[in-house]
Formats: structure tokens, C-alpha cells, sequence
């Protein structure tokens, strides 16, 4: 049966997505939903309920409402139908429903007066507006009445009356004289709420003849005048006091009713002589903080935003010097009706439940009544799955004939609430609202968020797949979040792809593709470092980045977390950041920032700007200490220090510390008390009652602080009732039958008196019970005893000393002990989801039956037996907590096929409670794990025995075994891949028609009937032939043959003798040479047995001499021949000791020139200087000579000469074989190509050897120890394998190298 919820509880079987969005009580807006979506009417505008229109302008009566299909209109005026086509001067506006009354061109607004109310209706229902009531203002003419002069005797009060005509609404008054200026008001002379001028007492200067009240009606914008009051103060010698009388308002006594939420104003205007002073009280309490303001000189009191919290008396009293006079004003705030819970919108799916609820206040308390689509719910036509139950109707299985609009009023004597709130049952097939084929990019390791915002009605259900045909997506590595999104928590590389999102009801499916790529992080990989730098210099930053090659990163320079300076010294580059002549107000911190659109990255460095070696310079240091400190001005709670500053130590004081020592509570310990600026030498001290204090001051300027001052004389305050109470009150029960009372004591001086004690009071919440107290003194704790099991209390704790008492505290809710709980969760039900994770669920305990404070629910769980084994091993029981209320949780990490039992208990403070009956589920079959082992033995010429374990976790029946196997040629090709199927009950297989002397490359793993586990891998050679035959290319002939092992394995459970396989024929390759001045890196690889020793034989090249033997200790692959002589060339070899003629090919090197002694400048001595003197006059003369005999037609016949002598040893060698080619005469005329070998006395010349090492691709990635050892890593250049890793296009040579310091 489907689930029955309500979208107003956030757990509908429907979820909009639109919905999420925006309030309950909108609709989606979506222009491609509303195409074809249907929503009933909902009022988005109109007119206020209580509308005063200016009667010589159009009445326009706003109703807007908006629907789908669009809703019509109709209006209704003092409860009957309103026929607007029968009254030519009103119209409607086009699709919508407000009227407009054309009164500009004759009607008359008085007629129009009334209660208009406006419904909106469409197929799915009907919304109304409030009732708006139209009364057009008035501004009424002043009546003419006769005005006598008024004269007052100097000193006596006096009222000029406006009582200006009744209008709507009421004008605003104010007093004016013949010129138009305001009359001046004060203390003794202003203006009342009713619009009369009162005169406290009266001065001869008020005499005047042009007292004028004017009415200001705003809707009309007109003025009305009153006829001018004349006003004559005679005067009388002398003139007598007279002690306060009230004005208004009239006797003692006076009540007043406002509204929630209005502003409350009470005044009080007095006469006397001298001019009464207003003051204003609450009687028993205090007058709201915040929201009390006093207007016209005080005699008017303004509360804002009153509640009925605001009732009660208020007192105004009027004094002078010889009397006062009160008045009190009983406030009774009442309210009209306000919302406690509105109805919100329902969108239902049918079959589906849900409620509208509609809860309101006042006072007096409102009366709640229903209307469906604008009609009385009682007479309203029948609908089965509806039930009014006071407040609230209920829905039950809704069908789509159930939309409608419903109505809730709320309304008391004051005033009423209307709402309108739809119920819209839809069946909607799944839409999928993200767009199709968008992109998500991401940064490896972050979290990938893939949206699928869906719509449907019931609610869909979201399947994620990777790729249009991937498997569904499940497991630990993804999150699905209810509202579709997909979330990948660490993205990885292998996470890019297409995902495709399916959303399917019971009334279709529907899929979408989003992709998503996985970028590089970006990094800093050369941070910014610490610098100190000198005045005047310059200084570089460094920020290297490596990033995504897809992304544009951007690089941005900041100071001290701001933009650098606008200054031409700031010079910012490609990956640095200089700064020329640096100046003190360089110093700081500077950031590398490096974004990119998906990420962002930054390092910091401090820059220390130093002086240059100064000379003598100003030495700064601390202030010294203030003296001649005095306390004047002592009062109870305030006293004045003074002091004066020591001296400032050529750097200003910029501020003064005070400090206090409590010499009657914590003598020797001084506190912070404040601290005042440097200029200051004074200031007012606020103090604590029964404190002996003592007061120090330290000065403070940018070196540091000084000396503390020496102490003050000592002030010993008066002691006062205490003025605060104990903070962090609790009250927390030990055991099931006491409640613990804890608080945190008054510290020494807050005691503010002798006698300290505490009055710790309580009583049972909820229970009409009287406090029970008890004094203590000296503890911070107290404990109630005999109390019931958890109940709460209010509790309260009150200071108090030998003076008095604290003000009143205020209370906590604290509860009694706590007890095991009594009850096992019930229902129990666990659904298991995968092989390794199930869901269980059970039925939360009643609250009462928790006897504590409900923390959440435990789950015990352990594994019974494994299923495939049968066998049982030590239960080891695992825990999970879930939090809260919770009444499911997930059990991960469970074996596959395995019996499990598990229970639930409640947990509370005290402890846990019974466990629910033990529950048995099973988990399925899953992939097994990797056979055991896998070992390769008996290797002959065309078979190899293979034998394994099983897996150590089957994780269900395994069904077969697979292998697969493919040769290996030299070069590390694969040749054709191979895959025989096992029997689950075999453990070894002999596999015959192999190639002989073949290396092959084995990938075994077990299967269970859900799928294929993680495989192990081997490789192992087949021995070579004796005879010598050629072995075949892979991929040659026939090889292994599928279809002969298919139709005749060979397999038996056999356990022969290991023997270790045999390597390929072995060889030493690649041998490499890296020379310098007089010792040489020499290093290769070897393919062949292991723990080979190897030797390396060496000698001068071209020379007859017998090769040089150096033996390699251990199996290394490198050696460093030393002693050699610079400038000479080597040839070298490696050999295998016991492999009797095997040994690699010959390589070439050549030592580097020897370096120039540079101890002494020989271009500096004399004879030096002579020599080249004289060998330039020797070149000269030779250079003739030459030119001459040249001129003569002289030949020399060397090109003969080597054609005759070739040595064939340096003969070219064919690089695919190794064979001799022939000898080409063409290339002698050529010059020798970047990358030949040597010339034939095996020397190098030094224009060719700085590129020698490169050309031949031997150059190294390293450099050499000053012991000649070889770091870093070698390489040689191949063929069909290019260089690795971020070597630069031109390796260094160690030739250049030792050339460079020449």
C-alpha cells in the first residue's frame, strides 16, 4: 500500500521541485510546467480591507489572481452579486479582476460606498479576497461659532479648544498665527492628542489676538481654518504660586483599551506655577526597554508595538516645588486575530493524505470557520475524503475531483483574518528539469555534485547509471540525496563519463545524460619564501604553479590581504612578483593567489624591511613607570584616580593601563580594571560594594610596557545587597529518586557584603505545587531526595548576604534522575540492500517509557555463520548508535553470504534498555576475493604447471576458476590473450603446446554466481631449446592452441617439486657512460639469473693493451671507474662472471680536459705576456709563409692518404643486427652528422665533444658525489621508447660541464 503523507510535513510522497523553491503557498512558475500544469486560483493582490478613496478621483478596486487554466472574475457588493455590465460607469480590466469606478466624469463616490468582495474561479476552484469596505473621505467646513476674547490673570492656566470637524479620516492639527508660523510650544505651553492648546500657567507675552487652529485632512489635501482665538494676560502683584493640577485628563482614574501591535499613547497635561515636570510609572513593573518613548516635553507617553503583555496601570505624577499630583490610567491591550498557522497549499498525489491546518489567536479568542471555494463548508457540496475537525481538515485517499480552494476565517469583535489555501491532486508522468547534456567539472579528490531536478506525481523514483548502458549505480563511493542530486564524495579520475539519470512512477520514465569531467588540482608548486631585506634594495617572490592543462589560472598578487600599491616598483610577473628599492612601508605579509574557475590556491611570505648599519642612532625603549598616584571624588560606587606619566623614552605613550588589587578577598592579585589613551592622566573609576581596593598604573608605548606604577592608597567600598545572582544554574538528577542542584558561586567582590549565602528554591513543573527553599552557604551544590523518576522542575538560585537579597533570579527547567528505560523497540524488520549493507527499521518507544532523556538507539549485531564454510567461529558483536529519534539505520561492512542476528535497544542518560528479540537475516552471495595463491612450476620446453589456493573470502559457491594467459616478447608486447574456465573443485592444471623459451603472463581469479572476483598475476618463461632454434615472434604460427585445450584438457591435482622458472637467454644492454675529468659513471641494464656478479673491463681506446678488470660488489647496476687520465678516450665493456663469453658490446667515452689551476692570474705576469708575445709573431710569420706556398699551386693529398690507411675498425655498423655494412664513399665528402660516432683514433675533438654526450643520448639526469658516485637517475636514448618525465630538450653533458669552468 502506497505511503500517505503530507508535503507540509516535508515528507511527501510528492515533492515538487519547484516547490523547494519558493513558499508553500505559491505554485511553480516554470513557463514549460505551467504549460500543461493545473493549479487552482490563488489572489496575488488587492485592495486594503478598510479603503478611504478620495471622492473626486476614479475608485480603483484591486484583484489580481493568477491560475491555470486562467481564472474569471465576479464581485459581490454588500453580500449580493454585483453586476457590473448594468453600471455603465464601472468597468473591469482586461484578464484581471479589478474594477475601476469612473468618478471623474459624473459619478458620485458617496453611492459607491459598501463591502466589495472579489472571487477568482477556474475548473479546479474558487479563491475570494477579504471584504473591502469603500467609504470615500470628507473634510467637513469648520461650523461658525462666536469666540470671546479670553482674559487669563498672569499665572493661571488656561485651554483654547480647536474641536475641529469630524472627518475621514480624522485631520491633523496644528497652530499657526496670521504670518503662517507654527506657534512656538514647551514645558509650559502645547498641544494635546485632542488638538487644545494648554498653557500651564500664562506669561504676559502670551498675549495675542491671532491664536489660530488649523485641520489638515491629507486624502483631500485641503487646510480648514478655525476663526482667531484673542488671548489677554492682565497682570496681578505679585504673582502666587499654585501647586499642580491635572488638565487632562480629568479625576484620578482613567481607563484605556488598545489594540496588538498598535501604538500605545496616554497623556497627562498639568497646570501650576512653577510649570509642572512629567514623570512616568509603571505600577509593578517596568516600563518596556526598546519600545518607550516620551513625547511633548514628557507629557505624553508613546509605547510602540504594544502586546498583552502591556497591560496593566500607569501612573503619570506632575510635581513642582510646592506639591505633585498623580493620575493612573488602567491599559487593557486586547488583539485582533493573528496567525499562529496559516494554511499552506497542498499538492497531493491521488490515493494520497494531508491536512490544512489553521490556527489563530486574539483576544478575545478567535472563532475558526471553513469555506470551500468561497462557499460555507457545511453547505458546500459532499466530498468523502474530507473531515473537519475544528481547526484542521483532514484528507484521506484524495482523488483529483477533490481540488478546491478552501477558506479560513478568523474573527473576534476586532477584527477578522481571511486565508485561502488550495488542495491541487495531480497525476503527472516524470519530467527531469535539468537541462540535457550539461557539463559538471570538478577537481580530483572534491566532491562532485550532479544534479537531477525531477518532477512527477506520485513522486519518482531516481536511478543513477555511469554511461548509457553502465550498470546501476550503488555502493559506498556514491551518495543520492533525495532531491536527485548524485554526489561522488572524492572524485577521481576514473569518475569522468557520461551518468544518466532515470526517474520513472506508475505512469511513465524518463532520462537524462549530464557529464562530468575530473581536472587536476592546482598547485603552488615553488612557494613564496621569508625574505629580510635591506632599505633601498630589491627582492623577488616566487610562485610556481602547475595546473590542469584545461584550465586558465590567474594569478593574483595581494599585501597584507589588499590589492598591492599602485607604484611602478611593484613589478608583477609571469610567475614572480619584484619589488624595486624596497622602502620601510614595504614590510608586510604578501599572498600568491591562483584561481582558476574551479579552484583556488594560495601562499604567503613576510617581508622584513632592515635598515642599513645605521649610525649612532635615537635609542628607543620602554616608558618609565607613573608616579604620584591620588584618589579624589570617593563615592560608594565611583572614584577619580590621577597620576602622573614617567618618562615616554623618546617613544609617546599611547595608552594607560589601570589595574586593581582586591585587598579584602584575593590580596596580591591584580585584575584588569581599564585602559584610557596617552594623553590621558585622569579617569573615573566604577567600583563594587565591600572591595578594598587598590589601584597601579603601567604606561604603554610601541616598544613596550612599563614598570607597574607603585600601588595607590587603599579605598574600602561599602557593602550593598548583592547585585547579581549565580550564573549556569542546573539542575541534573545523579540517581532516579534526586534532583542535583548545581550553579557556579559568586566570586569574592560580587558577594558585595559579608555573610554570603545562597537560597536555593524548586518545585515540580506543570503540578500546581508551592516552592520549597532551603539557605546554604559555602557549596555550589544541593541535593533533593525522594523525588519521582525524571520529571521536570523549575528551579532557582537567589544570593544573598548579611545586607539583603539579590534581585529575583530567573527560573531553569531542570529534571530528576534518570532510570533504565522499560521497553524493547518493537517491530523490527530488517531489509537487507546488498551483499554487504542492510537497512533495518523498528518502532520508536513510547516517550513516557524511556524514564530519561531519549539519546537514541543502539543496534548489536554480529555474524552467526558463514554460509558457503558452515563453520562457526568466536561471535564478535558490533555496535552501531544511532542519534535522536531515529527509527532505521543502515549496518554496513557486512560479509557476503553470511547469518547474521542482531537486536535494538533505547539508550538514555542512565543507560540502555532490554533488547527487542533477536532478529535473523541473511546476506547474498558476492564476489569473491583472489585465489590465495598462484605459483608457476615445472617449466619444459612447451608446458608449465600452474597450482593455486582457493580464496581465502569466497564469499559465496564458487562456480569455476578463470585464466587467462598471453606471451610476452622482448620489447614487453602482448601477444593474443587466451581464457580457459576452470572447475571450482580444481586446484592445479598443466598447460601444454606452449612455445618454448616464451615468457607468458598469467591473470587467474575465482567466480561465484554474482560475478568474477579480483584477479592474481604471474609470469613464467618456458626453458629454451639446447639446439638453438630460433624462437617464434609472438603472434607466429599457431602457438597456443584454445580449441585443443576446449575439446582435451589436461588437468589433475598433482603437487611436483617448485623449481624456480627460467630467464630468457640473459644479456647486458644499454650500457652507459657518463664521464668527467678523471672518473666515469658507468651503468646498464641486465635481463638474465638473479644475484649475477658482475665485472666491468675497460682499457684506452684504440690502444693493443690488455682490457683492465674491475669487479662490481653486490648485484648493482652501476660502477665508477677512477684514476683515469683527462682528455683520453676509453673504451669499456660489462661482463657476468660465471657465464663463460658473456659480455655486452663496447661503448666509447672520453675523459674531460684537465682544469686550469686558478690560484694565480697568469694574464697578469709578465713572462706570460711575453710568450703570447712571441707566439703571435711565430703565427704570423707561419700564416705567411702558408699564403705564399698556397699562391704557388701547392697540393697536400690527405683525402688519398686515409682512403689508403682506413682503419676498419671504425667501419659503420648496421643498428638492426649488429652486422658490419659496407663502407660509403659518398659519405666522406659529408661533414660528420650530429650523432656519428667518434673518429678513428677514438679521440674527440673539443668543438665536437660539448655536444657529444647528448647527440648519443647518453647524457645524464644526475650529478656526481665528490667521491665520484653517481646520483640520480641514468637514461638512454631508444628508438621506439621515448624519454620519460620533464627532461629538458637538451641533456647536460658532463663535458660542458668541465669546459665551463675553463
Amino acid at each position: 500500500m502506497m505511503k500517505k503523507k503530507s508535503i507540509s510535513a516535508s515528507k511527501a510522497s510528492l515533492v515538487f521541485f519547484l516547490c523547494q523553491m519558493i513558499s508553500a503557498l505559491d505554485v511553480p512558475l516554470d513557463s514549460k510546467l505551467l504549460e500543461e500544469l493545473s493549479q487552482p486560483p490563488t489572489i496575488t493582490q488587492q485592495s486594503p480591507k478598510d479603503y478611504i478613496v478620495d471622492p473626486r478621483e476614479n475608485i480603483v478596486i484591486q484583484c489580481e489572481a493568477k491560475g491555470k487554466p486562467p481564472p474569471s472574475f465576479s464581485w459581490t457588493r454588500n453580500g449580493t452579486h454585483f453586476d457590473i455590465d448594468k453600471d455603465e460607469q464601472v468597468t473591469m480590466k482586461p484578464n484581471s479582476g479589478t474594477l475601476v469606478i469612473n468618478i471623474m466624469n459624473g459619478g458620485k463616490a458617496e453611492a459607491y460606498e459598501g463591502v466589495y468582495q472579489c472571487t477568482a474561479r477556474n475548473e479546479r476552484g474558487a479563491a475570494i479576497s477579504n471584504n473591502i469596505v469603500i467609504r470615500p473621505s470628507r473634510s467637513p467646513l469648520w461650523t461658525k461659532e462666536k469666540l470671546e476674547p479670553n482674559q487669563v490673570r498672569e499665572g493661571d492656566s488656561l485651554v483654547l479648544h480647536c474641536r475641529p470637524p469630524v472627518g475621514l479620516p480624522p485631520p491633523i492639527i496644528f497652530w499657526m498665527d496670521n504670518a503662517f508660523q507654527r506657534l512656538p510650544q514647551s514645558e509650559r505651553v502645547s498641544q494635546g492628542l485632542n488638538g487644545d492648546l494648554y498653557f500651564s500657567n500664562v506669561q504676559p507675552e502670551d498675549t495675542r489676538e491671532d491664536y489660530i487652529c488649523y485641520a489638515r485632512f491629507n486624502h483631500t489635501q485641503t487646510i480648514q481654518q478655525k476663526q482667531p482665538i484673542s488671548v489677554k494676560v492682565f497682570s496681578t502683584k505679585p504673582v502666587t504660586e499654585r501647586p499642580p493640577i491635572l488638565l487632562t485628563p480629568t479625576g484620578t482614574t482613567s481607563n484605556k483599551v488598545e489594540l496588538r501591535g498598535n501604538v500605545l499613547l496616554l497623556e497627562c497635561i498639568a497646570a501650576g506655577l512653577p510649570t509642572p515636570v512629567i514623570r512616568w510609572i509603571k505600577e509593578g513593573g517596568e516600563l518596556p526597554a526598546n519600545r518607550t518613548f516620551f513625547e511633548n516635553f514628557k507629557k505624553t507617553l508613546k509605547i510602540i508595538d504594544v502586546s498583552e503583555a502591556d497591560s496593566g496601570n500607569y501612573k503619570c505624577i506632575a510635581r513642582n516645588i510646592l506639591g505633585s499630583t498623580h493620575h493612573v490610567i488602567s491599559v487593557t491591550v486586547k488583539a485582533a486575530p493573528y496567525w499562529i498557522t496559516a494554511p499552506r497549499n497542498l499538492v497531493l498525489s491521488p490515493g494520497e493524505d494531508g491536512t490544512l491546518i489553521c490556527r489563530a489567536n486574539g483576544n478575545p479568542k478567535p472563532s475558526i470557520s471553513w469555506l470551500a471555494n468561497g462557499v460555507p463548508i457545511a453547505i458546500a457540496p459532499e466530498d468523502p475524503s474530507r473531515k473537519v475537525d475544528g481547526d484542521t481538515i483532514i484528507f484521506s485517499a484524495v482523488q483529483e475531483r477533490s481540488s478546491a480552494v478552501y477558506q479560513c476565517n478568523a474573527s473576534n469583535e476586532y477584527g477578522y483574518l481571511l486565508a485561502n489555501a488550495f488542495v491541487n491532486v495531480l497525476a503527472e508522468p516524470p519530467r527531469i528539469l535539468t537541462p540535457a547534456n550539461k557539463l559538471y567539472q570538478v577537481i580530483l579528490d572534491s566532491p562532485a555534485l550532479i544534479d537531477c531536478a525531477y518532477f512527477g506525481s506520485p513522486k519518482p523514483e531516481i536511478e543513477w547509471f555511469k554511461g548509457v548502458k553502465g550498470s546501476i549505480l550503488r555502493g559506498n563511493e556514491y551518495v543520492f540525496h533525495d532531491n536527485g542530486t548524485l554526489e561522488i564524495p572524492a572524485a577521481q579520475k576514473d569518475s569522468t563519463g557520461t551518468y544518466t539519470c532515470v526517474a520513472r512512477n506508475e505512469l511513465g520514465k524518463i532520462q537524462n545524460e549530464v557529464q562530468l569531467e575530473v581536472k587536476d588540482p592546482t598547485m603552488i608548486i615553488k612557494q613564496p619564501e621569508y625574505k629580510v631585506i635591506q632599505r633601498y634594495g630589491h627582492v623577488s617572490f616566487e610562485c610556481i604553479i602547475k595546473h590542469d592543462s584545461t584550465l586558465i589560472p590567474t594569478v593574483i598578487w595581494l599585501k597584507d590581504n589588499d590589492e598591492l600599491p599602485d607604484d611602478e616598483r611593484f613589478l608583477v610577473g609571469k610567475d614572480n612578483l619584484t619589488i624595486m628599492n624596497v622602502t620601510d612601508k614595504d614590510d608586510g605579509t604578501y599572498t600568491c593567489i591562483v584561481n582558476t574557475t574551479l579552484d583556488s590556491v594560495s601562499a604567503s611570505a613576510v617581508l622584513t624591511v632592515v635598515a642599513a648599519p645605521p649610525t649612532p642612532a635615537i635609542i628607543y625603549a620602554r616608558p618609565n613607570p607613573p608616579f604620584d598616584l591620588e584618589l579624589t571624588g570617593q563615592l560608594e560606587r565611583s572614584i577619580e584616580l590621577s597620576w602622573i606619566p614617567g618618562d615616554e623614552n623618546n617613544s609617546p605613550i599611547t595608552s594607560f593601563v589601570i589595574e586593581y588589587e582586591d585587598g579584602l578577598h584575593e590580596p596580591g592579585v591584580w585584575h584588569y580594571q581599564t585602559e584610557v589613551p596617552g594623553s590621558q592622566t585622569t579617569v573615573q573609576l566604577k567600583l563594587s560594594p565591600y572591595v578594598n581596593y587598590s589601584f597601579r598604573v603601567i604606561a604603554v608605548n610601541e616598544i613596550g610596557r612599563s614598570q607597574p606604577s607603585e600601588p595607590s592608597e587603599q579605598y574600602l567600598t561599602k557593602s550593598a545587597n548583592p547585585d547579581e545572582n549565580p550564573s549556569n544554574v542546573q539542575g541534573i538528577g545523579s540517581e532516579p529518586d534526586n534532583l542535583v542542584i548545581t550553579w557556579e558561586s559568586l566570586k569574592g567582590f560580587q558577594s558585595n557584603g559579608p555573610g554570603l549565602q545562597y537560597k536555593v528554591s524548586w518545585r515540580q513543573k506543570d503540578v500546581d505545587d508551592e516552592w520549597t527553599s532551603v539557605v546554604v552557604a559555602n557549596v555550589s551544590k544541593y541535593i533533593v531526595s525522594g523525588t519521582p523518576t525524571f520529571v521536570p522542575y523549575e528551579i532557582k538560585v537567589q544570593a544573598l548576604n548579611d545586607l539583603g537579597y539579590a534581585p529575583e533570579p530567573s527560573e531553569v527547567i531542570g529534571h530528576s534522575g534518570e532510570d533504565l528505560p522499560m521497553v524493547a523497540p518493537g517491530n523490527v524488520q530488517v531489509h537487507v540492500i546488498n551483499s554487504t549493507l542492510a537497512k533495518v527499521h523498528w518502532d520508536p518507544v513510547p516517550l513516557k517509557s524511556v524514564r530519561g532523556h531519549l539519546q537514541g538507539y543502539k543496534v548489536y549485531y554480529w555474524k552467526v555463520q558463514s554460509l558457503s564454510r558452515r563453520s562457526k567461529r568466536h561471535i564478535e558483536k558490533k555496535i552501531l548508535t544511532f542519534r535522536g529519534n531515529k527509527t532505521f539505520g543502515m549496518l554496513p561492512g557486512l560479509e557476503p553470504y553470511s547469518s547474521y542476528k542482531l537486536n535494538v535497544r533505547v539508550v538514555n542518560g542512565k543507560g540502555e534498555g532490554p533488547a527487542s528479540p533477536d532478529k535473523v537475516f541473511k546476506t547474498p552471495e558476492g564476489v569473491p576475493s583472489s585465489p590465495s595463491f598462484l605459483k608457476i612450476t615445472n617449466p619444459t620446453l612447451d608446458s608449465l604447471t600452474l597450482e593455486w589456493g582457493s580464496p581465502t573470502h569466497p564469499n559465496g559457491v564458487l562456480i569455476s576458476y578463470i585464466l587467462k594467459f598471453q606471451p610476452i616478447n622482448n620489447t614487453h608486447e602482448l601477444g593474443p590473450l587466451v581464457e580457459i574456465r576452470i572447475p571450482a573443485n580444481e586446484s592445479s592444471l598443466i598447460l601444454k603446446n606452449l612455445n618454448y623459451s616464451t615468457r607468458y603472463k598469467f591473470y587467474f581469479n575465482a567466480q561465484t554466481s554474482v560475478g568474477s572476483g579480483s584477479q592474481i598475476t604471474e609470469e613464467a618463461v618456458t626453458i629454451m631449446d639446447e639446439a638453438g632454434i630460433p624462437r617464434p615472434a609472438v603472434g607466429a604460427g599457431k602457438g597456443y592452441s584454445e580449441t585443443l585445450f576446449a575439446t582435451s584438457p589436461v588437468m589433475h591435482t598433482v603437487r611436483p617439486t617448485f623449481y624456480k622458472v627460467q630467464p630468457l637467454y640473459p644479456r647486458i644492454r644499454n650500457v652507459t657512460t657518463a664521464a668527467a675529468e678523471t672518473y666515469a659513471n658507468i651503468s646498464w641494464e641486465y635481463e638474465g639469473p638473479d644475484h649475477a656478479n658482475f665485472y666491468v673491463e675497460y682499457g684506452v681506446a684504440g690502444s693493443k693493451e690488455d682490457w683492465k678488470k674491475e669487479i662490481v660488489n653486490g648485484s648493482r647496476s652501476f660502477f665508477v671507474l677512477k684514476g683515469l687520465t683527462p682528455g683520453t678516450a676509453y673504451k669499456v665493456r660489462v661482463g657476468a662472471e660465471g657465464l663463460s663469453g658473456f659480455r655486452s658490446s663496447e661503448d666509447v667515452f672520453e675523459t674531460g680536459p684537465a682544469m686550469a689551476s686558478r690560484q694565480v692570474d697568469i694574464a697578469t705576469q709578465g713572462w706570460f705576456i711575453g710568450l703570447m708575445c712571441a707566439v703571435a709573431l711565430l703565427i704570423l710569420i707561419l700564416l705567411i709563409v702558408c699564403f705564399i706556398r698556397r699562391n704557388k699551386g701547392g697540393k697536400y693529398p690527405v683525402k688519398e692518404k686515409e682512403d689508403a690507411h682506413a682503419d676498419p675498425e671504425i667501419q659503420p655498423m648496421k643498428e638492426d643486427d649488429g652486422t658490419f655494412g659496407e663502407y660509403s664513399d659518398a659519405e666522406d665528402h659529408k661533414p660528420l652528422k650530429k650523432g656519428s660516432r667518434t673518429p678513428s683514433d677514438r679521440t674527440v675533438k673539443k668543438e665536437d665533444s660539448d655536444d657529444s654526450l647528448v647527440d648519443y643520448g647518453e647524457g645524464v639526469n644526475g650529478q656526481f658525489n665528490e667521491d665520484g658516485s653517481f646520483i640520480g637517475q641514468y637514461s638512454g636514448k631508444k628508438e621506439k621508447e621515448p624519454a620519460e618525465g620533464n627532461e629538458s630538450s637538451e641533456a647536460p653533458s658532463p663535458v660542458n660541464a668541465m669546459n665551463s669552468f675553463v
